[in-house]
């Protein structure tokens, strides 16, 4: 017997749920926050950041005293869980919203559910780790917080837009912290705690937000797929600048050079690269669903976040990074 789309897409929800019943974290039960090689010390070095952080590798970085890298890597570290705090709350007010309008037995009521009760978890261990850290972090800036203002019309009126949002503000993070965890360097076992469980669960949320667009999207109609098409790398570019790049406030406190965060945030190779494999899932994504034609390549191009798509999702960076030195080698006669 052959199920129908609907079908399948019930299936994976009900295997999502599930997971959330049978594999899921408590922050203040599976987070050791008072392991004495947890305490937040200020001349700790594991606060270093990571050689994959582009500001982790850069030559202005690794010049200043271990004491200011230290300081940097502690406040860029609690800023960033910040703003996953501010968009965990934003998606948790947008999926109540969006649940309103759900039918009976519909197989989406029951994960966005479980998935809202992850992340309201989640803001429970960024924000915990925030205030352990005791860096007075702003998180999202004023000019981001009024972008994702975006979200409330989509919710109601273009629900595959919204649900490229939730890619949008999801996929950034999750990439910078597997790289992260899989790079080898040595980082503060809270953190390390934390990006694990929160990549754990983005797993599924992300699954799901695949799952919805692979549902809907083909079925939209002409008009719908077209704005999809050009307004998916748009999305996809601002919400890497809101989620990923240090605030003005980090300039100022550690008297980095605009030049620096400016070359770093997106316009050295190392960025570019970076940026352009933050997307490869998404990109596979939108070539599955038919958003890929070629306005909607040029708007990817036009957005610096053009190039190969995944094999698989979640194919490692340095994976991606490979083919891409592989292909770009000269041949020879």
């Amino acid at each position: 017997m052959t199920l129908t789309d609907e079908q399948v897409y019930a299936e994976r929800l009900q295997t999502l749920s599930e997971g959330s019943v049978h594999i899921s974290f408590d922050p203040y039960k599976d987070i050791d926050w008072d392991n004495p090689d947890w305490a937040v010390d200020p001349t700790d070095t594991r606060w270093i950041l990571p050689k994959v952080d582009p500001l982790g590798s850069h030559a202005w970085y690794l010049s200043q005293p271990v004491e200011k890298q230290i300081a940097i890597g502690m406040w860029r570290q609690a800023n960033v869980a910040r703003v996953g705090l501010h968009f965990e709350q934003l998606l948790i007010r947008a999926f109540m919203q969006y649940m309103v309008r759900l039918e009976n037995n519909d197989p989406a009521f029951r994960y966005i559910t479980h998935e809202a009760a992850e992340e309201c978890n989640h803001t429970l261990m960024f924000q915990e780790m925030v205030n352990r850290i005791g860096a007075d972090v702003p998180g999202m800036d004023p000019i981001s917080r009024k972008l994702t203002l975006a979200i409330w019309p989509a919710v109601s009126f273009f629900p595959e837009l919204f649900f490229v949002m939730i890619l949008g503000g999801e996929e950034p993070i999750d990439h910078l912290q597997k790289e992260i965890l899989r790079g080898g360097d040595t980082i503060h076992p809270m953190l390390t705690r934390i990006m694990q469980i929160h990549v754990a669960e983005e797993a599924r949320h992300i699954s799901f937000a695949h799952e919805y667009l692979k549902l809907n999207v083909p079925k939209a109609n002409f008009a719908k797929k077209a704005a999809l098409s050009v307004a998916t790398p748009i999305v996809m570019r601002l919400m890497a600048e809101m989620l990923a790049a240090p605030p003005a406030q980090f300039r100022r406190e550690f008297d980095i050079p605009d030049s620096v965060i400016e070359e770093l945030y997106w316009n050295s190779n190392q960025g570019k690269d970076t940026l352009r494999r933050i997307f490869a899932d998404v990109r596979a994504l939108s070539e599955n669903i038919g958003l890929m034609n070629p306005v909607g390549r040029l708007a990817w191009r036009l957005c610096g976040i053009d190039g190969r798509a995944s094999r698989y999702r979640g194919e490692p960076g340095r994976m991606l990074a490979k083919r891409d030195a592989f292909t770009e080698l000269p041949r020879t006669a």
